[in-house]
């Protein structure tokens, strides 16, 4: 890479232009001033400013952003700083956005920005146990896009706050870092910035989101595991008998399960004592013994089975609290971090006695219970707070969320020591992925979405920056109307659903989930469809931009044919034309609308990609050379 100071390429600059009013600048916050112009002198004060912007070679529209501040003059006392701010001219009433921060709110990743707008986009704990996120913030309009983020090695506590200004027609977002501590910044003295980076791209957050974790794999050691083929089978979760499930419930559904397809076998939340202490309660009397008859069941019928766990989490009246509280995490004022959902307290992820812990556990489940793979469940896992416990023996207290996610790179490293093929799931519920889980896991998940558009918007985000990533769309009955199996197939995801049979948990009252023959006949339908076509090991191809091509459009390429998935969830329906869009001019083809009752082929000219179509909710078809 060639080092210039603050220098576009051309083709980056055009975007650049285009998309803002006035360039990137950086501010520094402190206790005398706050400083936005540089070099920065008055009443004794003088900062100055030293900053490298690396276009990145061929990679069009990126650069990397290194800045640092020399205090040239008499002490000052540093609160914050700010990267990046860059301000957007808004073309039409609304500009989208990828916005991928944590809150109890669980929002979508990708956001309409409208006049009034305002979030912080804070990276660290916004609740009890939720925070993380993707160090990333995007805004795009129809003529391209403009994100800022880091390129640091772990995930830093920023926030990264988006605005539109009532009565402005311009949308601002920045990178703010807000120190834990004002920093005495003596005369002499440097205060490196975090390296920064700022990208001009085409259409939507999927550019950015690839072109960001393809910089971190090849510069800053980020590695993503390899899915084992078995991550892409479809899921059947024993979550809709609920926590106070019982054994026989399980095996009187193993049946009905092998007989629709589901090869693997979820086995969920309720059969431990308590979060912390993960042996049976009573549910189970015979303990290693009942659950070791669980998975010989399961594998009888050549299906294979994951365990729920909520690891990180212990109840305070747990016998693991009472006999080692040396490792729970302890916050600056030494109290205990708590779980708002799980009514618990956090066990420190940078801890040696939680690693020995973990260890033991992973030796029951995988080796004594003999369980397949993990079901790793909870959105505290995304993130923590800094951890003041001595026991932990950090240097910092903040290497306590920075280096969270390599507690679940040690899971999976033993897991996979235990069982070579073990498929690690990480679900931090509700929340935007902390970007670091993802290379410590082999199976992504919708986790717990909120509607059909998260299932797919989310998809598309995995599929940016792992594309080779098994992603599960979680239980079907979790999407709108609790069966559109058409968002989980249409955009390549693996399917699941927590169906009852023969009948439903008397003493869980979520439900009903019970397998009526109606809803059998729908999951027949769609397994027959989603192993037919295997879409969940496609490719998935960013042919459309999310927000402004409407209907929303994903496409799959599998087996030398694309599949189009066109969805709308706000209009009643869809009556009019639809473009194809990667199709070769100079080619004929064959359109199988593969998902209808009685599906329908008709022929279409790559020289002009367009179809008629009506229909409601979804509309899928096959598309394959002539």
């Amino acid at each position: 890479m060639k080092k210039l100071f603050y220098l576009l390429s051309l083709s980056a600059a055009v975007f650049f232009l285009n998309a803002c009013s006035k360039p990137q600048s950086e501010r520094l916050i402190c206790a005398e001033a706050e400083m936005s112009a540089f070099p920065y002198s008055a009443n004794g004060l003088k900062v100055t400013k030293h900053q490298t912007i690396t276009p990145v070679e061929g990679v069009e529209g990126l650069e990397v952003i290194e800045t640092y501040f020399v205090n040239e003059g008499k002490p000052v006392t540093v609160k914050a700083y700010e990267l990046c701010r860059t301000e957007i001219e808004a073309q039409d009433s609304v500009v989208w956005s990828l916005q991928p921060t944590s809150t109890n709110i669980r929002m979508d990743w990708v956001l309409p920005v409208k006049e009034g707008f305002q979030k912080d986009n804070y990276l660290g704990m916004n609740n009890s146990d939720y925070g993380g996120g993707i160090p990333v913030v995007d805004l795009w309009q129809r003529d391209g896009g403009m994100a800022i983020g880091l390129f640091e090695p772990v995930l830093r506590m920023i926030s990264m706050p988006v605005e539109w200004k009532r009565y402005d027609n311009k949308v601002t977002m920045a990178l703010r870092y807000d120190l834990p501590e004002p920093l005495e910044l003596a005369t002499g003295d440097t205060l490196r910035c975090f390296k920064a980076f700022r990208y001009a791209h085409k259409g939507d957050y999927f550019n950015t989101l690839r072109t960001f974790s393809d910089y971190m794999q090849a510069n800053l050691g980020v590695q993503m595991k390899p899915s084992e083929p078995e991550a892409f089978e479809p899921v059947w979760c024993a979550w809709g008998y609920g926590r106070p499930f019982k054994m026989d419930m399980v095996l009187g559904t193993l049946d009905k399960v092998a007989e629709l397809g589901f090869t693997w076998v979820d086995i969920d939340d309720g059969y431990q004592i308590a979060e912390g202490d993960w042996n049976t309660n009573s549910y189970f009397p015979g303990g290693d013994a009942d659950m070791r008859h669980i998975t010989d069941e399961v594998h009888k019928r050549g299906l294979k089975a994951k365990l729920w766990w909520a690891p990180l989490a212990a109840d305070p009246d747990t016998k693991l609290v009472k006999e080692h509280p040396e490792m729970l995490l302890l916050t600056e004022e030494w109290a205990h971090e708590y779980i708002t959902w799980w009514d618990s307290w956090y066990l420190s992820p940078v801890n040696p006695h939680v690693d020995a812990y973990t260890r033991d556990l992973l030796d029951m489940f995988l080796r004594r219970w003999n369980f397949d793979g993990l079901k790793i469940d909870g959105q505290h896992l995304n993130c923590c707070l800094p951890d003041y416990n001595e026991a932990s023996g950090l240097n910092n207290a903040w290497e306590a969320p920075e280096q969270m996610p390599t507690y679940f790179g040690k899971v999976y490293d033993e897991a996979r020591a235990i069982k070579p093929n073990a498929v690690i799931q990480v679900c931090p519920c509700g929340c935007a992925v902390n970007y670091f889980l993802v290379p410590q896991i082999n199976q992504a998940v919708a986790s717990d979405p909120m509607s059909s558009c998260q299932v797919r918007m989310k998809r598309k985000a995995y599929a940016a920056m792992a594309p080779d990533l098994a992603y599960y769309g979680d239980h079907v009955e979790l999407t709108d109307g609790g069966k559109d199996f058409a968002s989980q197939i249409g955009t390549g995801s693996v399917i699941g659903t927590k169906f009852t049979w023969p009948k439903d948990n008397p003493d869980w009252t979520e439900g009903p989930f019970l397998l009526t023959p109606e809803k059998e006949a729908l999951i027949r339908k769609w397994m027959k469809i989603f192993k037919e076509n295997n879409l969940a090991r496609g490719e998935y191809l960013n042919l459309y931009t999310w927000g402004y091509d409407y209907p929303e459009t994903h496409v799959i390429r599998q087996n030398d044919a694309l599949y189009y998935a066109f969805y709308i969830d706000d209009d009643p329906a869809f009556n009019g034309t639809l473009e194809l869009r990667g199709l070769d001019p100079a080619k004929t083809y064959t359109a199988i609308e593969y998902a209808a009752d009685e599906p329908r082929e008709f022929e279409i000219s790559g020289a002009d990609p367009h179809i008629q179509a009506n229909f409601e909710r979804s509309y899928l078809i096959k598309v394959v050379e002539k």
